[in-house]
């Protein structure tokens, strides 16, 4: 059964209970958290800045994902350290998610941004917040944070549609002519070269950073570009940069056979040599094009933070807030679907005490950013999640097995339960309809195993799902850690 209820979290308290620095102690480190919009691991890799500023100067987790494919869902997440079934952020529409959801059922007051503030540092926040924010108050910023420039978000009407895995606010995604709430102004851009949304955004968090080294006060930056999301414009002088890529053709590309998929694969058409080549191939080239300018904007900041001396007291994470798919299992284009090109995810660590050039092979799922940014930062924060600073430092603890993933589709997906263990991916869907797949064995997950596992594997699958399905806090991360 799917089902998300706002219900509190009485996750652990997680490292020190005495922030302040003490006399001779190291400065508490600065945080700056890069979150991409729809971008996939593949995708990531091939940015050359990311790349030797962030990949090889940090770890790579090779096993990132996320419980909620979809933006708001995520997002919230990522703000709050729970699963969706807890912070109750169901969709990017209200009534069931987007900001107004989030900001009514009080989530708004328990943001790592709002631990952080209260504990001493400087935060700021740069991109985009919540889906349909500002809601009905052009005005409104949230509590937590110092400096706040948001995008604004105008919702085109109509209701949700989720029929492609989709994002109802494709529609309104803008890099030129839009609005920021600058600090409870709203203040419009164009479409000049000059007004493009992540090198504005690139400039302002440089100018953060630059005059936040001055301050005694350690700071969170939250920065968040709207690149790759479609309509994936880039910037003038990234134009053609792909020419003549194409998507990758991965095993499951249109898959020929789905015979051992649910009703809403089976359904699907084939994908044509032109439907690949304009819609799949055109939007990757655009896609990857974009993201030229986020990794510009990763090398000025990394320029910044070693001309003001903070690089090396400065952890910086990148990370995006679903995948995406793109011609798998004969899915054309979107997120919000139980396969892994939805629910993996980049995420390059650099910082303080990180091995450069390390990979990390545990599963990490987005409910542990914020509880991890508070374990950096020497505070307490409750959450579903669990702070992975131990694996940043090359330690090797006793980890978790299983993440759950969850998703109220209610069209094509349908809404979903699942487990992801480090070997197999096990699906409940509210239509009756199961998968189930040796990950090992079949990695882009060809053939489902729903009919014919072993009745213990089931079982012991079917276990996980119903104690992860509602968990809260400790009992949460009891269940992932179970054999």
């Amino acid at each position: 059964m799917v089902a998300f209820l706002a219900v509190g979290c009485s996750g652990s308290e997680v490292s020190n209970p005495e922030p302040a620095q003490q006399a001779g102690a190291p400065a508490r480190p600065n945080i700056i958290f890069i979150l991409a919009d729809d971008l996939d691991l593949a995708s990531a890799r091939q940015l050359p800045k990311l790349r030797s500023l962030l990949l090889e100067e940090g770890a790579s987790f090779e096993n990132a994902f996320v419980s909620y494919p979809l933006c708001c869902p995520s997002r919230a997440t990522v703000l709050t350290g729970l699963y969706a079934h807890n912070h109750g952020v169901a969709s990017n529409e209200p009534p069931n998610g987007g900001f107004e959801k989030f900001r009514d059922e009080g989530r708004e007051e328990a943001t790592i941004a709002v631990r952080l503030q209260e504990e001493g540092y400087r935060t700021a926040l740069f991109g985009k917040y919540l889906n349909r924010y500002p809601g009905d108050d052009p005005a409104h910023v949230p509590p937590g944070w110092d400096e706040w420039h948001a995008r604004m978000d105008i919702s085109p009407g109509g209701e949700e549609d989720t029929s492609a895995g989709g994002d109802p606010t494709e529609g309104y995604t803008k890099y030129y002519d839009y609005e920021l709430n600058e600090n409870g102004e709203v203040v419009p851009y164009g479409n000049s070269p000059e007004d493009y949304l992540t090198d504005v955004l690139s400039g302002k968090t440089t100018d953060f950073v630059r005059g936040a080294a001055s301050d005694s006060k350690p700071f969170f930056l939250y920065l968040a570009p709207s690149a790759p999301h479609d309509p994936a414009t880039p910037a003038e002088r990234h134009e053609g940069a792909f020419a003549g890529e194409k998507a990758p053709r991965s095993a499951s590309f249109d898959e020929e056979d789905v015979s051992d998929k649910p009703s809403w694969i089976r359904e699907r058409r084939t994908i044509s040599d032109r439907q690949a080549s304009r819609k799949i191939d055109g939007l990757y080239r655009e896609r990857l094009a974009s993201m030229l300018a986020v990794d510009e904007m990763v090398d000025s900041l990394v320029g910044e933070l070693t001309s003001t001396g903070q690089l090396d007291n400065t952890f910086i994470f990148f990370a995006s807030d679903n995948g995406w798919q793109q011609g798998e299992h004969r899915i054309r284009t979107g997120k919000l679907y139980p396969y892994e090109e939805s629910i993996r995810t980049p995420l390059f660590v650099r910082g303080p005490g990180v091995p450069a050039g390390s990979k990390v092979e545990k599963l990490i799922l987005n409910t542990d950013f914020a509880p991890t940014i508070a374990d950096l930062a020497g505070i307490s924060f409750p959450a579903d999640g669990r702070s992975f600073t131990p694996l940043l430092h090359g330690e090797d603890p006793l980890w978790r097995s299983v993440v759950l993933l969850e998703a109220a589709g209610g069209g094509s997906p349908p809404s979903y339960t699942a487990v992801r263990t480090e070997t197999h991916k096990y699906v409940e869907y509210q239509t009756g309809e199961k998968e189930l797949y040796d990950l090992e064995a079949d990695p882009y997950e060809m053939e489902s195993l729903h009919e014919t596992a072993g009745s213990s594997l089931v079982q012991d699958l079917e276990a996980k799902v119903d104690a992860l399905e509602n968990c809260t806090g400790d009992g949460c991360r009891q269940t992932e850690d179970s054999p």
